[in-house]
């Protein structure tokens, strides 16, 4: 886990937002990002996939390609995860993460 300094600019499925923890569950998991929604106030944390640095003219970051929104049925990815609901974290099985094994359910 990485507190970040400063935070990061960020676009999520529920809006603009700051970056302000990194979490990283090892090679054989994405990485998660701890944002702070503009709007709302609200503090989500997305999975790598769900995220976008957002537009940065100074950086030569002109173009930001869109967030992938999820199925009109409200189907899961092939992960059993919500492709885009912010809880990917709180989801995520025991076997996604290898210091979770053997925790109770």
């Amino acid at each position: 886990m990485l507190q970040l300094n400063p935070p990061l600019p960020m676009l999520t499925p529920k809006g603009e937002g700051f970056a302000h923890i990194l979490i990283d569950y090892g090679p054989e998991s994405d990485l998660y990002w701890t944002v702070f929604i503009t709007d709302t106030g609200e503090m989500w944390t997305f999975s790598n996939r769900e995220v976008r640095a957002a537009k940065n003219i100074t950086l030569g970051r002109t173009h930001v390609e869109p967030i992938p929104l999820p199925a009109a049925d409200g189907s899961h990815d092939e992960h059993g995860k919500h492709p885009s609901n912010g809880s990917a974290i709180e989801s995520a099985s025991a076997a996604d993460h290898p210091s979770r094994q053997g925790a109770s359910s």
